[in-house]
């Protein structure tokens, strides 16, 4: 078996060239334009981002909207988006645009924010890197987690369900490609709701579940 080679990550973020949106509608028509990277930036790269206001919701789009147009329920409705779970981001595109065309059926109003409180799009560039270390045994995957960095748990648990066909994270990927059974393991990580975990609290978890089903004290 082949041993676990831990990589790390950074964002190079820039603008995409596209116009702010100050308003639910220019916004619904920034995101029916922009290219797929904007999309998956604003929804899958999130968690890369610092954030010290502990937002309800992990994508920019509805914190945004909850923020600075005060609209809760949209903000829901698009916060509650597993991006992960769409692996053409046209899929992704084409629900959010409904929920905001329905909402904006609903509303007598175009919600506006302050000025100053634009959306600005933006798209990044991912650059990754071998951190010259590796993993020789799934027995040492928990306690190997406890160690990485927070963007390198973002690569291997977030980043890779769009590298994988399968949608799963590395760390699936190689305890199912190991000659020994670690089918409790792979579940574990399956049963993890990550939506709403920040990078630090998530490579906690993930350590805390692997090793409750590895046995490990």
């Amino acid at each position: 078996m082949k041993n676990f080679r831990i990589y790390d990550c950074a964002l190079l973020a820039r603008t995409s060239g596209l116009p702010t949106a100050l308003n639910l509608r220019e916004l619904r028509e920034r995101l029916a334009s922009c290219s797929s990277n904007v999309i998956y930036h604003h929804f899958c790269e999130t968690p890369m981002v610092a954030s010290f206001d502990n937002p309800d919701y992990r994508n920019d789009v509805a914190v945004w909207i909850k923020l600075h147009l005060g609209d809760r329920v949209l903000a829901e409705r698009i916060g509650i988006i597993d991006p992960y779970s769409f692996f053409d981001m046209e899929e992704l595109r084409v629900l959010t645009l409904d929920l905001i065309d329905e909402r904006l059926s609903e509303l007598p109003f175009v919600p506006s924010a302050p000025p100053g409180s634009e959306f600005y799009f933006m798209e990044s560039t991912t650059v990754v890197f071998d951190t010259g270390r590796a993993i020789e045994h799934p027995r040492d995957l928990a306690s190997s987690i406890l160690t990485m960095t927070g963007s390198s748990i973002y690569f291997h648990f977030l980043e890779a369900r769009r590298r994988h066909p399968e949608n799963i994270d590395d760390f699936s990927a190689w305890l199912l490609d190991s000659p020994e059974e670690f089918k409790m393991e792979v579940n574990a990580l399956h049963s993890i709701d990550f939506t709403f975990f920040t990078l630090s609290e998530l490579r906690n978890e993930l350590a805390k579940l692997l090793s409750h089903a590895g046995g490990i004290p």
